[in-house]
């Protein structure tokens, strides 16, 4: 992508991500789109999102593969790893190649190697003392990220978390669990409908998201929304 595209791209990204902090916005369908404006306009091959729940533990919550869905899972089952890390130490983890790291995470490393991720920047979504999940980049190749694409990657999680724990929900810390609650719940929904796609239409895992994401945008409908008729069998793609 030349640079300035790109660069028009990204500011076309904050500003719908700016338009979705409305009342009554979707949480998933703000992580979700986080994550695949990283994928599409970053120098990454996979973004996903860990959220804490109420009781302060992980689950994967938004993604775009199913292999960075699975080494996401991973950490979470070893209770290690560099997304984890960072969130609690609620600073950046930069792992340039994830072989040189091999013995501190053991489990995290060779689950990746066999999904073909070398190389992985996780990005606490925080905002002052409140530390909400992690922004997880992961690359094919080794090496650095780019410093421009960390800074953008750092900006759009930014808003992600100032739209998350905007003023209306700090107020009500029991709005903010609700909605917490509310996006990993829809997220088991959408896996459902995933499943159900794949199934019948004899897809993979990623395309079946895909359709069912692209199904969503075309009909300006919000993606639970879509995941739950799909479930219920309201509706066939």
């Amino acid at each position: 992508m030349i640079e300035t595209t790109r660069t028009e791209a990204l500011f076309d990204a904050f500003t719908t991500l700016a338009d979705t902090l409305v009342a009554g916005y979707d949480v998933l369908e703000l992580l979700q789109s986080l994550v695949e404006y990283c994928h599409d306009l970053l120098d990454v091959d996979s973004a996903g999102i860990l959220l804490a729940n109420p009781d302060g533990d992980l689950e994967v919550v938004a993604s775009t593969s199913e292999a960075n869905a699975l080494v996401e899972i991973m950490q979470l089952d070893a209770d290690a790893g560099p997304c984890l890390e960072s969130f609690r130490a609620r600073a950046v983890v930069s792992v340039p190649d994830i072989g040189v790291d091999s013995e501190r995470w053991p489990d995290f490393t060779s689950t990746a190697r066999t999904r073909g991720i070398h190389s992985v920047y996780a990005i606490p979504l925080r905002l002052r003392r409140s530390t909400i999940g992690t922004l997880d980049l992961m690359r094919n190749e080794r090496g650095e990220i780019d410093p421009f694409d960390v800074r953008a990657a750092q900006a759009l999680a930014d808003v992600a978390t100032i739209g998350i724990l905007q003023e209306r929900t700090i107020r009500d810390a029991s709005t903010i669990r609700d909605q917490l609650q509310q996006a990993l719940s829809t997220r088991i929904i959408i896996e459902q409908a995933t499943g159900v796609v794949a199934e019948t239409e004899k897809l993979s895992m990623d395309e079946a998201f895909a359709c069912i994401r692209g199904h969503a945008r075309a009909r300006q409908t919000p993606l639970s929304m879509v995941a739950r008729q799909l479930v219920s069998g309201e509706i066939r793609l």
